[in-house]
């Protein structure tokens, strides 16, 4: 792929051998490494690390000082909050190699990391869920979950939108911005318009 095709900033380092896609954006003082894969319409903040075999999809958006391990797979439209941190390695220590120890962590489609929260290897976090800002998440996330606290919890359900969703009796919510109707069905939702 040509240069054209993506920016760079003069500070940071693209190792050979990763993929970027169209129109992706890597900023001040970041590190791409090499065999890396990110998709197009990505935007990579100042002081960012993305590590060998990481898979970013298309329009993820990474801000400030987030370290992207290997083993961390992220689909389309993520957002990774300031300063988040994702774990490859659950019991790790300084002076014993666990290279092949690491975990996979899937952040699937629209999901949202606030700042400052961390991701503890193994998990999956569902499509749209949003994590509060420094929530600790040591468990699988259901889709359109809102999670805070450490360890985190989940206190509700979001839209596709971000906003908290409200069901009446019927177990139905409709999202205000956008209108997208949802239905709770035991302990997961699922939009239906």
């Amino acid at each position: 792929m040509s240069e054209q095709e993506f920016y760079v900033h003069e500070t940071a380092v693209v190792d050979n051998g990763c993929t970027i896609g169209k129109g992706t954006k890597i900023w001040h003082f970041s590190h791409i490494m090499p065999e890396c894969r990110i998709g197009e319409r990505c935007n990579i903040g100042q002081n960012v690390v993305v590590s060998p075999q990481v898979v970013l999809g298309n329009n993820v958006k990474v801000q400030n000082n987030v370290s992207i391990y290997t083993g961390v797979i992220c689909e389309d439209d993520v957002f990774l909050g300031p300063s988040m941190v994702f774990t490859n390695v659950i019991n790790p220590r300084s002076a014993i190699v666990r290279r092949d120890s690491y975990q996979e962590t899937l952040v699937k489609k629209g999901a949202s990391i606030g700042a400052n929260a961390t991701i503890v290897c193994g998990n999956a976090l569902g499509r749209f869920c949003l994590i509060g800002a420094g929530a600790v998440v040591t468990k699988e996330v259901p889709d359109y979950a809102l999670i805070v606290g450490n360890p985190g919890r989940q206190i509700g359900w979001v839209s596709e939108y971000g906003h908290r969703l409200n069901f009446n009796e019927d177990q139905l919510a409709v999202c205000p911005e956008s209108g997208q109707e949802y239905k709770l069905d035991g302990n997961s939702v699922i939009r239906i318009k």
